[in-house]
C-alpha cells in the first residue's frame, strides 16, 4: 500500500491556516463573503443548439479524460466518459429532472409506478448489424439483476418479473410501485444505468471480456483500446438519427494529471477536457480562449463521517468538526478565492431544498466548537483522530489539521494513491473522517445511494429509519409534491444529523476549445456526442 503519513507537518500547518485566517477574518463566520466570489453555473447542460450554427460535418475531437476507464461493461462499477458514445441511452434526462425518451421512444406506467412498459423504436440496430429489440433489453437487465457487484443491481432486483409484450416492447413488474423508474435507465454508466444497451451477439462472443469489446448502437463504434493512451471510435453509418453523428470519430486519452490536462487544452492539443477540480474550473473561466459548462450539482464535495467509529458517533464531534472549518479560509488558500459553499444536500436552486436547512446549519464558531470537544471529553471520550484522503490532496489535508489544531484537536492525517484510498480506506469503511467527492444530477437515486441505510456510496454507514422512510416514500410516489415534500424533510433531518460535513459544492466541468460546438451534456459530466461538431474556422 503507497501511503504518506504527514502528522510531522502540523506547525506548517497551523501556519498556513493562520496566513488564511488572516484573508478571511473580516467576518470569517459570515458565509455570504465566500458566496459572492463563488463560481457560477453555466450552461449545465450544455449549448443551446440553434444558436450554433449550421453542424459541419467531418472531423475527430480529441478528448481529455481525468482517468482511464475500466470497462465498457454497465455492470462494472467505473467513470467512463466514452460508454454514452458507444451505448447512446434508452431514455434522457431533461434539465428538469425528468427522463425523457432517447433512444427507446417511450416508458410509461398505468397503474401508479407498478408496471412499466419500455417502447422501442423500429429499425435501430447495433453496430454488428443485429437489431435492439425486447429480447437485447431483457438480457441486458438480466444481467444487473445476476451481477451482485453491478452499480445498478440494487435497482434492478426491484424487478418482480419482466417479459417481451412483443419485439419492442418490454413489461417490467416490480416489487413495489417505482415513481422514478425511468430515470434508472436514463443515468450515466458510473451511477449504475439499465438503459445502456450490448449487443446479445457480442455478449455471447465476448462473454466476460465484453467491457473490452463494447458493441452499442450509439452514435460511434469501437474501434480500438490501448490502455493508458487511447480510446479510439469511428462513426455509426447506421445510426438510428438520421445525419447524425457529425463527427467522424473521437479519440479519447487518459490525462490524470491536473495540470497536464488543462496545459493539453490550453495549447490545444486535446479539443475538450472532462474537468474534475476547482483550479481547472477557475482558470478555463477566466480564459477568453475557453469556453466552459458547468453546474455545481447536489451534494458536492464533502467530509464522510465514520458512525462506527469514535469520535465522530458522537453528533458533539461532528458540531466541533463543522464549527472549527473557516469557509472564507479555506476559499482563500484552497479554492483561489472561488469556493462554492454548500451547507445542505441540495442546491440552493432546487426544488428539494428549504432555507430552514441552510439555515440550521453550523457555523464557523471556534470557541463553540472547543466547548463541544470539551464535553465530549469529559464524557470519557478521546477526540484524536486520524484524517485520510488522497495524496492529490496534501495542502487540504494540511489544512484540516491545523483547523483542528487551532480548537485543541491532534489530528494525524495520511495520503494514499487514488487507487488504493478509494478501494482500501473509503469503500472498506476503514477511517474516521475522509473526504469525497459524490455529485449528482437527480435525488432519486443519488440521495438514496448516498444516504440510505445500506445505500451503496453511504461509506460513513449513516442510518436514520425516518430518513429511509422518506428517501423510499420519494422515489415511490408518482405524486411530484408528495416527491418534493418528501426530499425536503430529508434534507432538513440529514442536516441536523450531521450526517456528512457539506462544505463545497463539485466542480465537475467540461471545457472546450472555441471550435467545439454542440455540446450535449449532464452536470456529471457525462455527455452524449450526437449533436457535437467541429467549427474549424471558429475564432
Amino acid at each position: 500500500m503507497r501511503l504518506r503519513c504527514r502528522a510531522s507537518r502540523a506547525v506548517a500547518a497551523v501556519a498556513l491556516a493562520c496566513c488564511a485566517v488572516l484573508l478571511g477574518a473580516c467576518g470569517a463566520a459570515n458565509r455570504e463573503a465566500v458566496s459572492a466570489g463563488a463560481l457560477q453555473a453555466r450552461d449545465p447542460y450544455g449549448a443551446d443548439l440553434a444558436t450554433e450554427g449550421t453542424p459541419r460535418r467531418g472531423g475527430t475531437l480529441t478528448l481529455g479524460m481525468d482517468r482511464e476507464v475500466v470497462s465498457f461493461d454497465p455492470t462494472v462499477q467505473n467513470s467512463n466518459m466514452a460508454a454514452l458514445a458507444v451505448y447512446d441511452s434508452l431514455l434522457k434526462i431533461d434539465p428538469q429532472g425528468k427522463a425523457q425518451p432517447y433512444l427507446a421512444q417511450s416508458m410509461d406506467s398505468a397503474d401508479g409506478g407498478l408496471t412499466w412498459r419500455l417502447g422501442l423504436r423500429p429499425g435501430v440496430r447495433f453496430t454488428d448489424g443485429t437489431a435492439l429489440d425486447s429480447a437485447a433489453v431483457l438480457v441486458n437487465v438480466q444481467r444487473h439483476i445476476d451481477k451482485l457487484s453491478s452499480p445498478a443491481h440494487a435497482f434492478a432486483s426491484n424487478i418482480a418479473s419482466m417479459r417481451a409484450v412483443d419485439p419492442l416492447t418490454v413489461e417490467f413488474v416490480l416489487k413495489a410501485p417505482l415513481g422514478d423508474f425511468p430515470v434508472l435507465f436514463a443515468q450515466p454508466i458510473t451511477y449504475g444505468s439499465l438503459g445502456m444497451i450490448i449487443s446479445p451477439a457480442a455478449l455471447q462472443q465476448y462473454g466476460d471480456d465484453i467491457g473490452r469489446h463494447p458493441v452499442g448502437a450509439g452514435p460511434f463504434r469501437f474501434v480500438e483500446w490501448i490502455p493508458d493512451s487511447r480510446i479510439v471510435l469511428a462513426r455509426n453509418e447506421s445510426y438510428w438519427q438520421q445525419g447524425m453523428p457529425y463527427l467522424d470519430g473521437l479519440e479519447f486519452r487518459p490525462l490524470p494529471d491536473t495540470e497536464t490536462r488543462y496545459a493539453s487544452i490550453e495549447n490545444g492539443d486535446v479539443d475538450l477536457v472532462f474537468g474534475g477540480y476547482n483550479q481547472e474550473l477557475v482558470r478555463a473561466s477566466s480564459n477568453p480562449g475557453l469556453r466552459v459548462y458547468y453546474g455545481p450539482g447536489n451534494a458536492g464535495e464533502y467530509l464522510y463521517f465514520n458512525f462506527n467509529k469514535a469520535p465522530f458517533n458522537d453528533r458533539r464531534m461532528r458540531e466541533a468538526l463543522i464549527r472549527s472549518l473557516d469557509l472564507n479560509a479555506l476559499a482563500a488558500s484552497q479554492y483561489s478565492g472561488r469556493l462554492v459553499p454548500s451547507t445542505s444536500l441540495f442546491t440552493e436552486d432546487s426544488p428539494y431544498h428549504t432555507q430552514a436547512a441552510s439555515d440550521a446549519w453550523p457555523k464557523f464558531d471556534p470557541e463553540r466548537a472547543k466547548q463541544l470537544i470539551a464535553e465530549y471529553k469529559a464524557s470519557g471520550g478521546d477526540p484524536t483522530f486520524t484524517f485520510k484522503t488522497t495524496q492529490a490532496r496534501v495542502p487540504f489535508g494540511e489544512f484540516i489539521q491545523a483547523q483542528m489544531a487551532a480548537v485543541g484537536i491532534d489530528m494525524k492525517v495520511q495520503f494514499y494513491d487514488l487507487a488504493q484510498f478509494s478501494s482500501a480506506v473509503v469503500q472498506s469503511n476503514d477511517f474516521q473522517l475522509t473526504t469525497w467527492v459524490g455529485a449528482f444530477d437527480v435525488p432519486y437515486p443519488g440521495a438514496t445511494r448516498l444516504l440510505h441505510t445500506g445505500g451503496n456510496t453511504n461509506y460513513g454507514d449513516y442510518s436514520n429509519p425516518q430518513v429511509d422512510a422518506l428517501l423510499d416514500e420519494a422515489a415511490r410516489t408518482t405524486d411530484q409534491a408528495v416527491r418534493t415534500h418528501a426530499y425536503q424533510q430529508v434534507e432538513l433531518l440529514v442536516g441536523q444529523d450531521l450526517s456528512m460535513a457539506w462544505f463545497s459544492r463539485s466542480y465537475l466541468s467540461t471545457i472546450t476549445r472555441p471550435e467545439v460546438k454542440g455540446i450535449d451534456r449532464y452536470p456529471s459530466r457525462d455527455m452524449f456526442f450526437a449533436t457535437t461538431w467541429l467549427d474549424r474556422n471558429a475564432n
